[in-house]
């Protein structure tokens, strides 16, 4: 089917082309090229793109063709009509010529036929071939003229098949072009069949050799495909059985993963079960470990109670004695009750403990020795029941940890005779009792220290996440010296780590204080554990804290990396550590960037090598060009200088600033795509490009006491100079001749000065900012650098780049000709040049305090000489004016601008008084009401008064830009007393230029000013003019109008 419709498509095309109904054909093209469909359309696209058919010049002047107005248009008109009525006769008498040639062209044709075909019969038979294959390229002018109904039926045929399709607007315009022909009625005749174009193509197929093999070729396609298609569809059967086949296996999964999940979820519930039966046995283990401990302690105070009785208290020694034994058989059973009820609840713990932590190695045996020798009054009391041997190894393991929940003795005093006497040293007190207290001293009960402290610290360990969650957030850092003692001496490793992530999630949103708490019962633990300790503890806790949902706890890693880093080994700073903060330092929150580069900054010193340098550097200027100014001014202040000075590499820095600074420039798209325009070679700064560069030059300027210094330790000329009076002229003149290389201070005029030349070149004239970046930068090299090197090095570079001449004497011969190369050689450069460079070179390099005459010179210079003159410099005065702007925006310069400017408004030359007057217009905005009261409006004023109407006129603008900036009373006042003048003089361009001057300020000015504007158009428009001409009157009328709209919306939004 693609084979039919292709060739089809190509009858079509040829018909259109050989029948010159070009719109048709121009129009299936389009449609052809919609459709996706280019292999067609490949012979249209080469006949529209044909030179000789379509001259460039002749469709360049029909697309230029200017639109003519209704007035010239009925000109036109009537001139074409005219010439109509003479055209169409003589068409009537062409046509009639052109019937006749057309009988005579008729007759030729047929004779002609004739004897081709008489030539043809006798052609030889090696001839055959060739007469086939011409036979066969035979086109349809070959045959003759196409008659009237061939024509309407081939047009007829091309339309249907046009419908048919889809190519509408194709039928549409061929429609329209046939003129001489009803194509809706298509009279019966045998070419009248449905589908005629198809019947017409299978027809001539059926008739030609070429035909009938391009059947076969069809006829053996079509197989093909149906084998394809049979192929296709037993693939899909087998396709859809093995999905049947999947559909079952699947469902059985799912049978089996819900048996399963049940099974799980019973499991569980099991767990969950035996989790709490394990719970409510261990709470009775303990209760009766502390049982037994308190009976000991009560036994032994029994025991050794017996020596404590006076030799004049026989009587009540026999009775206390009596009574003792009596209550030692009594506790003997109790206490084998209490044993044999423990063996079944330890016995069921034991597989719980198992399989959770085995008991640390450390947790040693807390022994009793009970095999003292005994009083007389109890000889068999070592031989009972409760023997050190008969008990249990999990009661002994566990006898420190039950002893230390008793917080007093039982008082076994009492029962003998009610008071302890004071000399007996054996029995402790209440306050030698408490746990925790390491001076305790027992004579008869002395666990071993060693012993003690695990106990105590696994009591803690447990405890405390328990009762964190239950602490107060403001009081929970009272924990932390008991969260520090149990991660610090406890023995098992996963205690201490839960501990340890307890300490950094001890609050969930730390404020500022909190963090510092935090972070400094960090870095203690890390003094106290070692190295070691704290890369595998206290380190990993910090990287699972870099991505937490609350950024004070991101915040709390950052600041801590930085105060770690000096408690882990060397390797570890320069790997581990740099990740997390790398990994920080791309965080979304500005204070957890900011202090990831002031940790940074504290981390580098510590670093064992420079070998992650360029890593190092390529983060810092990833936060120079932070959209943080935050994140900017701490990289500035802390991380820059630390990188600098642990990497030593000022230079590569400073080639690195300079990329990336024109290479911030360079990638934006141009103001302009048209080629060899000033605005084609300036650049369209985005907001993150404009910031990278601000930040960039800030870079450079507060690098700059640095290649200062570096300029002064590696000169290689010996000067005993001071640091003030370093760069000399006898040290400058041993440098220009050559015979040392100084790379450090070359850096400036050779490196640094071309390349901001560069990037001043492109910056478009909007770009203030960026200018006053560079010019302080350069003031910044006037005063580290001095005026020596201002005026014989630096002042003849930028006056080389803005075509100016100048001495480098003070330089090297090898680098003169670098520097000349700067200099603008076509008038393309010469115009970026006074764009670009003339502007820093004011009031950057001529801009310092000791340079003020030399300054007030060149502007002389520029200004009025060179506008006197005509130079190729002061031809651009549009670019000179937006220098002298750019300049007046430092207040220091504004009174040389205005003593040059009174000089250009005295003069006699026209051409000065009108630039004195856009200067004025321009500075105005930069100049406070006191200036523009004493100079500007003087100025302006001694201009309006000029005979010359070109500097009068340009004044007026000048006045409507002080009106727009100024609301001072004295200043309304003057403007309206020069508006006066201007208006008496009665003159249309008068007029109009006040008008238009005042409805600019109007919605910046006072209400006096917006009521005389007002009256002035009220009285105006009421006064006939003596102008006659109707385009003067409408502009009149224009401004007026445009007057009136201004004051209504200004009265408009006021009222908002």
């Amino acid at each position: 089917m693609d084979v039919e419709r292709s060739s089809l498509c190509n009858c079509v095309v040829n018909f259109l082309l050989e029948e010159n109904y070009l719109l048709t054909a121009f129009e299936l093209l389009h449609e052809l090229l919609d459709d996706g469909r280019d292999a067609h359309a490949i012979r249209l696209k080469e006949f529209f793109s044909d030179a000789a058919q379509f001259p460039p010049d002749q469709i360049t002047r029909f697309n230029t063709l200017r639109v003519a107005d209704p007035q010239s248009l009925l000109e036109e008109k009537t001139a074409t009509e005219e010439k109509l009525a003479l055209t169409e006769y003589e068409l009537r008498l062409a046509q009639e010529d052109i019937t006749r040639l057309k009988v005579d062209l008729q007759k030729a044709i047929e004779s002609a036929r004739n004897e081709i075909n008489e030539l043809d019969t006798d052609l030889s038979a090696k001839h055959g071939s060739d007469t086939q294959r011409e036979k066969r390229d035979t086109t349809c002018s070959d045959l003759g003229p196409l008659k009237d109904s061939e024509r309407r039926d081939l047009n007829c045929a091309v339309k249907e098949y046009l419908l048919i399709a889809g190519y509408r607007l194709t039928a549409m315009t061929f429609y329209e072009e046939v003129t001489n022909q009803n194509l809706d009625v298509w009279p019966k005749s045998p070419a009248s069949v449905p589908d005629a174009l198809r019947h017409y193509y299978y027809q001539y197929l059926s008739s030609t050799t070429e035909a009938a093999e391009e059947k076969v070729a069809m006829i053996r396609e079509n197989e093909s495909l149906n084998k394809e298609i049979a192929r296709l569809n037993h693939d899909k059967e087998s396709l859809l059985k093995n999905k049947d086949l999947v559909d079952v296996q699947i469902s059985a999964l799912s049978k089996s993963l819900e048996s399963a999940q049940k099974d799980l979820k019973e499991k569980e519930k099991l767990v969950q079960e035996s989790k709490q039966s394990i719970e409510h046995q261990r709470k009775e283990l303990n209760d009766c470990r502390a049982e037994i401990t308190a009976l000991k302690v009560h036994i032994e105070g029994s025991r050794s109670g017996k020596t404590w009785i006076s030799d004049d208290a026989d009587n009540a020694q026999n009775s206390s004695t009596d009574k003792y034994q009596e209550q030692i058989k009594l506790l003997q059973i109790e206490i084998a009750r209490l044993m044999s009820k423990n063996h079944h609840v330890i016995d069921s713990v034991n597989l719980d403990e198992s399989l959770k932590e085995p008991t640390p190695a450390e947790e040693k045996v807390v022994e009793i020795d009970e095999h003292r020798s005994a009083q007389s009054q109890v000889p068999d009391f070592t031989s009972g029941v409760i023997s050190e041997q008969a008990l249990p190894d999990s009661v002994e393991l566990s006898f420190e940890k039950a002893s230390k929940t008793l917080d007093n003795p039982p008082d076994v005093v009492n029962s003998s005779n009610g008071t302890a006497s004071q000399n007996n040293v054996g029995l402790p007190t209440e306050e030698s009792w408490n746990p925790l207290n390491p001076s305790l001293d027992v004579q008869d009960v002395e666990p071993d220290t060693e012993n003690t402290v695990p106990g105590t610290i696994q009591i803690l360990a447990d405890a405390l996440p328990k009762i964190v969650p239950y602490v107060l957030i403001n009081h929970r850092e009272e924990l932390l010296p008991l969260i520090m003692c149990a991660i610090e001496r406890h023995p098992d490793s996963n205690t201490r780590d839960s501990l340890t992530h307890t300490l950094f999630n001890l609050i969930k949103r730390p404020d500022e204080q909190q963090r510092r708490i935090i972070m400094d019962a960090c870095v203690t633990l890390a003094k106290n554990v070692g190295e070691m300790r704290t890369e595998t503890e206290l380190l990993p806790q910090c990287w699972e804290q870099i991505n937490h949902m609350y950024e004070e706890r991101r915040l709390l890693v950052a600041q801590s990396c930085g105060q770690l880093a000096e408690y882990v080994r060397p390797e570890i700073r320069d790997s581990l550590i740099l990740s997390i903060v790398q990994q920080l330092l791309e965080d979304s929150a500005t204070v957890v960037r900011e202090a990831a580069a002031h940790n940074l900054a504290l981390l580098l010193p510590l670093f064992p090598n420079t070998d992650k340098y360029f890593k190092v550097e390529e983060l810092m200027f990833q936060l120079v060009c932070d959209p943080s100014g935050l994140v900017v001014e701490t990289t500035l202040k802390e991380l820059l200088p630390a990188v600098v000075t642990w990497g030593d590499k000022l230079d590569h820095v400073l080639r690195v600033v300079l990329s990336h600074i024109l290479g911030s420039a360079q990638r934006c798209p141009p103001l302009s795509g048209v080629e060899n325009s000033i605005e084609s070679h300036l650049r369209v700064l985005g907001e993150r490009e404009r910031w990278n560069m601000d930040v960039l030059l800030r870079v450079l300027t507060d690098l700059l006491p640095l290649v200062h210094q570096k300029a002064i330790n590696t000169c290689p000329f010996n000067s005993t100079d001071s640091k003030e009076i370093m760069f000399s002229i006898s040290l400058l003149e041993l440098y220009a001749r050559g015979n040392a290389e100084w790379p450090a201070f070359e850096w400036l005029h050779m490196d640094c000065f071309p390349d901001l030349i560069q990037l001043a070149c492109l910056l478009p004239q909007k770009e203030d900012s960026l200018r006053t970046r560079i010019t302080k930068f350069l003031l910044a090299v006037t005063e580290y650098f001095g005026d020596v090197y201002l005026s014989n090095i630096m002042l003849p570079v930028f006056l080389i780049a803005v075509g100016d001449d100048a001495e480098l004497n003070l330089v090297p011969p090898h680098m003169r000709l670098r520097i000349k190369g700067l200099r603008p050689k076509t008038a393309l450069a010469i115009g970026l040049s006074l764009m670009g460079v003339l502007p820093i070179l004011l009031a950057g390099v001529l801009g310092t305090p000791s340079k003020n005459e030399q300054l007030a010179e060149f502007l002389r210079k520029v200004l009025v000489l060179g506008i006197e003159k005509g130079n190729h410099v002061t031809r651009r005065i549009t670019e000179i004016v937006d220098a002298v702007r750019f300049l007046c925006t430092f207040k220091e310069h504004q009174n040389i601008i205005f003593n040059v400017l009174w000089e250009m408004v005295v003069s006699s030359e026209t051409g000065l008084k009108i630039s004195a007057a856009n200067l004025l217009k321009v500075i105005v905005p930069y100049v406070d009401a006191k200036a523009a009261s004493t100079h500007i409006l003087p100025a302006l004023v001694t201009l309006a008064s000029d005979q010359n109407l070109s500097v009068k006129y340009a004044s007026i603008e000048a006045f409507g830009s002080v009106a727009q900036h100024f609301k001072n009373d004295m200043i309304v006042d003057k403007i309206c007393v020069q508006m006066d003048a201007f208006l008496e003089d009665g003159s249309h361009e008068s007029t109009i230029a006040v008008v238009r001057a005042l409805v600019v300020a109007a919605p910046h000015t006072t209400d006096k000013l917006r009521d005389y504007l007002l009256s002035k158009i009220f009285q105006l428009s009421g006064t006939p003019i003596s102008v006659s001409d109707v385009l003067l009157r409408r502009e009149r009328a224009n401004a007026f109008c445009e007057a009136i709209r201004a004051l209504d919306a200004t009265e408009f939004i006021e009222g908002l």
